[in-house]
């Protein structure tokens, strides 16, 4: 079996092209620079090329995609159709990385006294851009490529680019706090984990459909940027809680977007060798050394060391 993976330069490319070389696919790995995925000539000239194309590319600016939908639609919907289309007319299987904020606000929210994660067949309703092109990124792959998986993931993190917890960590040590969103609630996922549920899925031949690759369990941005700083050795109480309004965006975010992991528990309980990723606190105990590995040791334990 032969890997495309596209978007290969960012956080999740990166991650899912590292996991395939670790076990000893094949794996072409292609960053923006490498193909344009609106270039419908060149994504055939390397998809013609592999078996499975991962789609880890997007416009993932949500506050910039308020202000330039157009560009954003490009990259979240029109590229993704050309992929679609191409891989439909080379036999490939097509794995589209989707997102969360293709919903909003589930209904009684994080507060209810069961909240009510959003199921996979649920109807989209994004608020923002970002969310209504990658809806509409999803719904080309579903009408292009008979043979997919759309993978919906949230609150990525991991050790091959920016992400939430490197960022954390670097405001605490550089200016001994930091304010942080109490009110929106969702599921910190390693990108590891993602490329693992991948990998599974397809090696498993599951159905074409929709499959959410994101922690089990939900929390705040607040509540996880406590346990990213107790992680790095500092105070959690330096992490001051703060509101969506106080903080200000320009596009809208999802209050409550965690997601229900049933179809992935369907293909396991048919039998094959596919796990739902694990408890999110679970899941960052054992990934926060090496993802803050890459800042190296912060001041006290720096002071420990010595």
């Amino acid at each position: 079996m032969r890997w495309v993976v596209v978007g290969a330069g960012g956080l999740l490319g990166r991650e899912m092209t590292g996991f395939l070389g670790e076990r000893g696919d094949d794996v072409v790995a292609l960053p923006r620079r490498a193909l344009d995925i609106t270039d419908a000539g060149a994504c055939a000239a390397v998809i013609r090329r592999g078996d499975v194309v991962v789609n880890a590319a997007a416009w993932t600016a949500a506050d910039d995609a308020e202000l330039d939908e157009d560009r954003a639609f490009t990259a979240n919907a029109y590229g993704p159709a050309v992929l679609a289309r191409t891989c439909a007319a080379a036999g490939a299987r097509l794995v589209h990385v989707s997102t969360d904020y293709v919903f909003h606000e589930a209904p009684g929210g994080p507060h209810d006294a069961a909240p009510t994660p959003y199921a996979e067949d649920d109807l989209p309703r994004p608020r923002s851009a970002y969310g209504r092109t990658k809806a509409a990124g999803e719904w080309a792959v579903q009408a292009l490529c008979p043979d997919h998986l759309i993978v919906r993931t949230a609150w990525l993190y991991g050790r091959y680019g920016a992400c939430f917890p490197l960022s954390i960590v670097r405001r605490l040590r550089e200016h001994g706090e930091v304010r942080v969103v109490d009110d929106q609630f969702g599921q910190p996922t390693w990108t590891r984990d993602v490329a693992r549920l991948v990998v599974e899925l397809v090696l498993a031949a599951a159905p074409s459909g929709t499959y959410h690759a994101t922690a089990a369990g939900w929390t705040s941005w607040h509540a996880f940027a406590r346990a990213v700083a107790a992680a790095d050795g500092a105070d959690p109480a330096l992490v001051r809680p703060a509101t969506t309004a106080g903080i200000g965006r320009r596009a809208p975010r999802p209050a409550f977007s965690a997601l229900g992991h049933d179809a992935v528990h369907r293909v396991a309980a048919a039998g094959a060798d596919v796990a739902p990723i694990g408890p999110w606190q679970e899941r960052w105990s054992y990934a926060s050394a090496l993802v803050l590995g890459a800042l190296g040791p912060g001041p006290e334990r720096a002071d420990a060391a010595h």
